[in-house]
């Protein structure tokens, strides 16, 4: 099960896809009791995010539109932990201004000691230059969307002999192995799970309609590569 900040951060982020959500939904998204979906609306609310409620039998949530994001509240360590990740994307994606580019914005937002917090981290940290094959940051982004939305997409894909096809998959999750980005999702007409290499999609786009999250039939993706892609029984 998720942490309380990890499922908020999911109620925020379906919140944000606009238009107003049940609390039964939005229960059913987070695999969690409707009690909780509440407890965590207040949470967001004394964030100050303006979640607005609808009460009765139908009780629903939507987020105002415009809503101000309050300032980020973070400790010294995860700060830290903050700019070394982004300085990691910086020397990896040498080509791709999106790291530095949030790391300005992000010390800017920060106060005087965390800022000094900052520049000492990124002045003492070096990170060498063994990168993974370079990633489209908005096809992550697609992705990130349709998984949380319970969209599905469509994409071009060419596979490892060449061989181009049409995909329409739900997307599970992605990943980074062996230096390459890839996604897990359902293959509707294949109707199974499959693996893809992002740097091998090309045309990516979310399919109207939102779907129930498909449960994964396994333990975690690194027990289902590890078995074949459950053709091997890990016992």
């Amino acid at each position: 099960m998720d942490s309380p900040s990890n499922r908020t951060l999911h109620l925020l982020t379906l919140l944000q896809t606009g238009g107003e959500w049940s609390v039964d939904a939005l229960a059913e998204r987070l695999d969690a009791s409707t009690r909780t979906v509440r407890r965590d609306a207040q949470r967001l609310r004394d964030l100050g995010y303006d979640v607005r409620s609808r009460p009765g039998p139908g009780a629903a949530y939507r987020l105002v539109p415009g809503t101000k994001i309050p300032p980020l509240l973070l400790s010294a360590d995860e700060v830290a932990t903050i700019i070394t990740s982004l300085l990691v994307l910086e020397t990896w994606t040498p080509g791709d201004p999106s790291a530095s580019v949030a790391r300005t914005k992000l010390e800017q937002t920060l106060s005087p000691a965390l800022r000094r917090r900052a520049a000492a981290t990124a002045i003492s940290t070096q990170i060498l230059q063994e990168s993974p094959a370079p990633v489209d940051w908005s096809l992550v982004g697609t992705l990130s969307d349709a998984v949380a939305r319970g969209a599905r997409v469509r994409f071009e894909y060419t596979d490892q002999h060449g061989a181009r096809s049409t995909r329409v998959v739900e997307p599970y999750r992605h990943f980074l192995r062996n230096r390459h980005w890839y996604v897990v999702g359902f293959d509707i007409d294949r109707d199974d799970w499959r693996l893809f290499r992002l740097d091998r999609m090309l045309s990516t786009s979310i399919l109207p309609g939102i779907h129930a999250p498909r449960e994964f039939p396994f333990p975690s993706i690194e027990a289902w590569l590890t078995s074949d892609f459950g053709r091997i029984d890990p016992s």
